[in-house]
């Protein structure tokens, strides 16, 4: 007899806050479905208050079921979870789900949770910048990953430079850890945009760097607009065409900041901020690009990064570590402080570009997502052989 497919939990990540976390949820499910169909159904647990259209594009990806529940509008069960060691709303929403397995994104559930747990912890952010955080925010973030840890979660992470972190900031954590490094296979029904005709809907060039981050600070958005600045200076007319929320609840006049100091420069025309599109225009405006720019001083695993490999886009990234592990050394590098670097960097890509381009899917590309989606799964079977171990010690003692 075939096993029946096990029912992984999810919490719904939204894209206007956090499209990192959306995108990787959705290629993660769309890697499952593609390579383990028979193994694993996603089930995404939502608030009543989600916005519809995300759960949509979820929903249409085979094999996910939503969810939808009060007690995943915001977080009504955390001080339950905390105090009591159980969030009764989510474990009665997963247990008539028939969940076999839940994976925790920025929510403690609980160290009695009754069913075999992963924490996803995407990057420890808070303690390599604590600056950019606000103190509640960042002791809440520090608190809720300690509680994790405690409780003796398998641990997922998402990159190799992750690891040396979580190892560096919590040197005696004993729980297994996994490294599961996303891969991005673009949506076939996303790729039948003609590019042209989104870049010529946003009024771009022919020749433009693609930046499509959210405006945080982490995103250094700012040493783009320096390097613009002695671009201006030294007479080359380059075009930035900047994507994503320019929400940021941490700090939510930065995008106001960058904005102003964009119109004091004269660099309207240079730099263009074109909002939160949807994703087919998002792929259509990257296989078009000159080039992906990422500034980033901090990153888990870029998705951007990952969504350009899958179009063989040329790279200008911060030279972080986990930009070197992503791009094995493909791309342009440069300091996240120094805006001269990354102007040369922006005006010689410039100098070579040919014109407008449109790109398909590498070959190959599809081993790298098998890839990950075997790694998900490898981590999965992982934890639930090690909460069998436990019952059967828990017995065994009883």
């Amino acid at each position: 007899m075939t096993p029946r497919p096990l029912r992984i939990a999810f919490s719904h990540i939204s894209r206007r806050l956090w499209a990192g976390g959306y995108n990787y949820q959705s290629n993660l499910f769309a890697a499952l479905d593609q390579f383990r169909p028979a193994e694993f159904i996603p089930v995404l647990f939502a608030g009543m208050q989600a916005d519809e259209n995300e759960l949509a594009d979820l929903a249409a990806i085979s094999n996910v079921e939503i969810v939808r529940s009060n007690a995943f509008d915001g977080q009504p069960g955390l001080t339950a979870a905390l105090a009591l060691g159980l969030d009764k709303g989510a474990a009665t929403a997963f247990r008539i789900a028939r969940i076999d397995l839940v994976v925790e994104s920025a929510r403690f559930f609980g160290w009695r949770l009754p069913i075999p747990t992963i924490a996803w912890i995407p990057d420890l952010q808070h303690r390599t910048l604590p600056h950019l955080f606000p103190r509640a925010a960042r002791w809440r973030r520090e608190f809720g990953f300690r509680m994790q840890i405690a409780s003796g979660r398998t641990i997922m992470l998402s990159s190799e430079s992750a690891l040396l972190d979580f190892k560096t900031y919590y040197p005696r954590a004993r729980n297994r850890v996994a490294v599961v490094r996303f891969a991005v296979r673009p949506p076939t029904a996303f790729l039948s945009t003609n590019p042209s005709e989104v870049v010529e809907a946003y009024g771009l060039p022919a020749n433009y760097l693609y930046l499509p981050n959210q405006f945080y600070r982490h995103k250094n958005h700012h040493l783009v607009v320096e390097a613009l600045t002695i671009l201006k200076r030294r007479g080359v007319d380059v075009v930035i065409c900047a994507s994503g929320s320019p929400e940021d609840r941490r700090e939510p006049g930065y995008y106001n900041l960058i904005n102003s100091e964009i119109g004091k420069r004269g660099l309207g025309a240079h730099f263009r901020h074109v909002g939160v599109i949807p994703l087919s225009h998002v792929y259509a405006l990257l296989r078009a690009s000159t080039a992906l720019l990422n500034p980033s001083r901090f990153e888990g695993w870029s998705t951007t990064v990952e969504e350009a490999k899958s179009f063989g886009v040329p790279m200008v990234l911060s030279d972080i570590a986990v930009h070197r592990e992503q791009t094995e050394g493909s791309a342009r590098y440069f300091s996240v402080d120094d805006p001269v670097a990354l102007a040369d960097h922006i005006a010689q890509i410039s100098r070579e570009a040919r014109g407008l381009v449109n790109r398909d899917v590498v070959p190959h590309h599809d081993d790298a997502v098998g890839a990950f989606a075997a790694s998900f799964a490898f981590t999965v079977h992982q934890a639930l052989q090690q909460n069998a171990g436990r019952l059967q010690m828990s017995r065994s003692g009883s």
